[in-house]
């Protein structure tokens, strides 16, 4: 895979790039597969902003990723399709049955293949099976957090954790944020490295860009009035706030924590924040 730069034609195309497609093998979605999806603009269901900077976009279908296929079966990739609601590239695959399934797509799926889910299989690259089958040291993704939930972790674009050790019953992984945990060995992974591994490597260039994305202007605190924002407020002069960086809310901000989850605490056993620390 490689990124594409573009003519200088325009001031932004002399900084955009975009992700090649060599990967994708057709564009038409398997229209079972797809559903409605709403745009919310960021707003619950009473109308109030949850999520800021959100709206407009381009309309789009939802493909229904399946996170849980069925086990002791072969299926064979009929086609690698573009996912307008994910990073990654997603699979049209298919059962021994006939049965079609959207899954997430690795570097090494290609139209034709076939890869196996289930626990007495041999190890190969897009099989999905129990960590407590995999071997030390193997790259996985797509991982379970409880088992027969389906994968919830490890499931962007380029991807991947590392299966580190096995005992007691739980496997050790370290994640791609550095993070290392545990989770029981019989959650299910899939063996690789989620596809469209340039993707972080893409740069935006235009404005217009974003806008389709649905992500609006992000407006920063400093140069709003005093009654939008804790920053705000001044005589227009060119200097911060005088005080430590808070949400529009007051919440401090940078390097606050915000994660409480005490049930999984006992499952980390190195945080990500480890290295940062003085």
């Amino acid at each position: 895979m490689a990124i594409k730069a573009y003519r200088p034609i325009t001031p932004a195309q002399r900084q955009k790039t975009t992700e090649d497609y060599d990967q994708i093998t057709t564009k038409k979605p398997m229209k079972s597969l797809l559903k409605a999806k709403k745009q919310q603009a960021g707003k619950n269901n009473q109308g109030r902003i949850t999520v800021r900077h959100r709206g407009g976009g381009v309309k789009r279908h939802y493909r229904i990723v399946t996170h849980n296929l069925p086990k002791n079966l072969t299926f064979t990739v009929e086609e690698i399709e573009y996912d307008p609601n994910r990073s990654a590239r997603i699979a049209r695959v298919k059962d021994e049955n006939g049965v079609y399934y959207y899954v997430i797509a690795d570097t090494k799926m290609t139209k034709g293949s076939t890869f196996k889910t289930g626990s007495e299989i041999e190890v190969e690259d897009s099989s999905r099976m129990p960590l407590e089958n995999i071997p030390v040291g193997t790259f996985v993704y797509a991982i379970e957090l409880t088992p027969g939930k389906g994968a919830q972790m490890v499931r962007a674009a380029g991807a991947q954790a590392q299966l580190m050790a096995k005992e007691d019953g739980y496997a050790t992984l370290k994640m791609p944020s550095n993070e290392v945990r545990k989770v029981l060995s019989s959650c299910e992974a899939s063996i690789g490295t989620v596809s469209n591994v340039q993707h972080q490597n893409v740069k935006v260039g235009a404005a217009g860009r974003r806008r389709r994305k649905g992500i609006r202007p992000t407006v920063r605190g400093v140069v709003m009035n005093a009654t939008d924002h804790p920053h705000g407020g001044g005589d227009g002069g060119r200097h911060g706030s005088g005080k430590a960086p808070r949400t529009p809310w007051g919440q401090l901000t940078l390097g606050y924590r915000t994660r409480h989850n005490k049930k999984t605490n006992k499952m980390i056993v190195r945080s990500r924040h480890e290295g940062k620390r003085k």
